[in-house]
């Protein structure tokens, strides 16, 4: 009788050790004291690169995801596609498109002016109902 309990009770000491480990927080263990002469995180910043500046200009470095893969090139504008261009361009605000003829509009434009008339809609029926 004796025995097993001594056996039960192990376990549990060691469970609550495991349960110790896993759930424990661990710090860095640098000391928590700065080396003597340095201030702050002088060593923390950016490394200087060890590219050489044509390899820079003509690859994309760090675009590479495969084991196998190198990293890209860059190729001419000719080489890609013209959309691709046209990503970053500033798009026309809310405003300015209901002073459009609606029936000239492109497309995106169109489907544009809908989600942000909406938007405005919804936003103006939330500050109304908040009031009440």
């Amino acid at each position: 009788m004796a025995m097993s309990h001594v056996r039960s009770l192990k376990s549990q000491i060691l469970c609550r050790d495991a349960v110790g480990l896993v759930l424990r927080r661990t710090f860095a263990a640098a000391g928590g004291k700065a080396k003597k002469g340095s201030k702050g995180a002088a060593g923390d910043g950016p490394k200087a690169s060890s590219l050489s500046k044509e390899v820079k200009s003509t690859t994309v470095v760090g675009a590479n995801i495969l084991k196998d893969g190198a990293d890209l090139k860059i190729l001419a504008d000719s080489e890609y596609p013209d959309w691709l261009f046209h990503l970053l361009d500033k798009r026309p605000a809310l405003s300015e498109l209901r002073r459009k003829n609606k029936e000239t509009l492109f497309y995106q434009d169109l489907k544009r002016l809908v989600k942000l008339d909406t938007r405005a809609r919804i936003k103006a029926n939330n500050t109304e109902r908040a009031k009440n």
